[in-house]
């Protein structure tokens, strides 16, 4: 029942669309119908267009993504463990956390050039604070007893972090990820923004130049398809080794 509805809910999306587009309300230049860009993705597909762009993005989220949680998990903990350290640089961190990615962008072309360093730097800033919070929040949530029963029972520091607070802190963690890829993709168009020759967010913005709003519309539908994708694929790799967290990755759709 849950598929069929949401089956249901993307059709009606798609009649309304071309109801809309077809009846003359909006103007066919700016939302083309849906047969429009059915054909147009047809046609970037068998060109390879598509494919080449598709590519270059996916190898750019996938980069920055585990770059991402390569950073923020070790200082999650690492700010868990240390008081000192996180009474010094938590102000810091607040303070960069409110700063837009893409307000960065300037500065990472400075530092990174322009190259794929810029446009991965992008995504790994727009995803590194999801994850960062899910870990240290899940840490810090962490029932005191169990830790205590753990000393107790004579484990050691990494036997305590690696067999009572990961495990403790799991849910939120998974809900940091889940939450941290979507910002990967959602961050995907700015950072191929400025000096890309390839990706699907360069391929929207030329598209925009030469007035072809079905491309557009075609690369945003790719963008939303493979976020669905990455997502589904996330969750199913969590479920499985991890059966338990189920319930818990639906809180990262707030």
């Amino acid at each position: 029942m849950p598929r069929l509805s949401t089956l249901a809910v993307f059709l009606a999306a798609l009649a309304l669309w071309h109801l809309a587009s077809n009846s003359g309300l909006v103007s066919t230049f700016l939302l083309p119908s849906p047969r429009t860009v059915f054909e147009t993705l047809i046609e970037l597909a068998g060109s390879g267009v598509l494919a080449k762009h598709t590519l270059v993005s996916l190898r750019r989220v996938l980069s920055g993504y585990l770059l991402a949680i390569a950073i923020a998990v070790p200082c999650a903990a690492l700010f868990s463990l240390s008081p000192v350290l996180r009474r010094l640089i938590e102000p810091l961190l607040e303070f960069l956390r409110q700063i837009p990615p893409l307000a960065m962008m300037p500065l990472l072309i400075l530092w990174l050039g322009i190259g794929e360093a810029q446009k991965i730097g992008i995504i790994v800033l727009s995803c590194f604070f999801p994850i960062f919070l899910g870990v240290r929040g899940g840490i810090a949530a962490v029932d005191r007893k169990l830790i205590d029963v753990g000393t107790v029972c004579g484990f050691s520091r990494s036997e305590i972090m690696l067999r009572i607070v990961l495990p403790s802190a799991l849910p939120a963690i998974v809900v940091g990820l889940r939450i941290g890829l979507g910002y990967s993709w959602r961050a995907l168009v700015g950072a191929e923004l400025i000096a890309s020759s390839a990706g699907l967010g360069y391929m929207i913005v030329d598209a925009e130049n030469l007035a072809r709003t079905d491309i557009v519309l075609a690369g945003i539908l790719v963008i939303g398809l493979l976020g669905l994708i990455t997502d589904h694929l996330l969750r199913g790799l969590i479920q499985r080794k991890a059966p338990w967290l189920a319930g818990d990755l639906e809180m990262a759709r707030a």
